[in-house]
């Protein structure tokens, strides 16, 4: 195939993962606003206004980053992890796998879809959020840099849990026992320099709390861990999983009969 039929293929199953999420938006875009608006309610009001400061900054200024990041995350695993299990249990996936479309490309145009539904998701809290607070970037590089490769590492997360997945209650396994409790624990609501020495050191475990904290550092200028070091996990993690999610589609793994 040439550049241009590439290009075709490439942006025909992106306009079909954007038309998917956006034909559903009910369920797809007005969930996690609902979601996001009762955190902003909740912990960033109510509970927040106990609380204080955090990190030298009021404690809904402080939450918003984490809180943006978590949509960005959960929706951007959760697009692709639905797609490309419901186009395997439609048996679509195996028209385009006997096609001459080669294997990152059809990789790439899902996580595509997933990083635009996560951005959309999160550009809907961000403006949900100036309702309850101001913000302020600090770095809009380190902001816009952040939240598109953690968009991008998730939406290939979703994608190999969908290539193992058998059934439609494998593809929530994850998000419920693995995503949810790590998104927690990954600093969203406190800072790490809160916890014993002991629980920091194993915080420092969370890959969700490097991405976190850089994002929080793009929105305010502050951090708990080091900005480079983050990019650098970041950017290792996802060659790793791509990687992976080739190999898986050149095998056929859990795909081809």
């Amino acid at each position: 195939m040439n550049s241009r039929e590439l290009f075709i293929a490439f942006w025909t199953i992106v306009v079909k993962e954007v038309r998917r999420f956006t034909r559903i938006w009910p369920q797809t875009l007005l969930p996690p606003a609902i979601t996001m608006t009762l955190y902003f309610i909740i912990f960033g009001n109510l509970i927040g206004s106990r609380i204080g400061e955090m990190g030298g900054f009021d404690y809904m200024e402080y939450i918003v980053p984490g809180l943006i990041m978590m949509s960005v995350i959960t929706n951007s695993y959760g697009n692709v992890v639905s797609s490309f299990y419901g186009t395997k249990f439609q048996r679509h996936v195996e028209e385009m796998l006997v096609s001459p479309i080669p294997n990152w490309v059809i990789l790439s145009g899902y996580v595509i879809g997933g990083v635009a539904r996560g951005l959309g998701v999160g550009l809907i809290v961000t403006l949900l959020s100036l309702f309850f607070t101001d913000l302020q970037v600090h770095h809009l590089f380190v902001t816009v840099f952040t939240v598109l490769l953690t968009s991008i590492l998730f939406s290939l997360g979703g994608f190999i849990n969908a290539v193992f997945a058998n059934s439609f209650d494998d593809i929530s396994i994850v998000p419920t026992f693995v995503l949810t409790p790590l998104t927690y624990l990954g600093g969203v609501f406190y800072s790490i320099e809160l916890l014993p020495d002991f629980w920091q050191g194993v915080s420092m475990l969370n890959p969700i709390l490097y991405m976190v904290n850089t994002f929080r550092y793009g929105i305010l200028g502050v951090s708990d861990i080091s900005i480079v070091f983050a990019f650098g996990m970041l950017l290792c993690f996802i060659v790793a999983l791509f990687s992976y999610s080739l190999f898986l589609l050149q095998k056929g793994k859990g795909i081809r009969a």
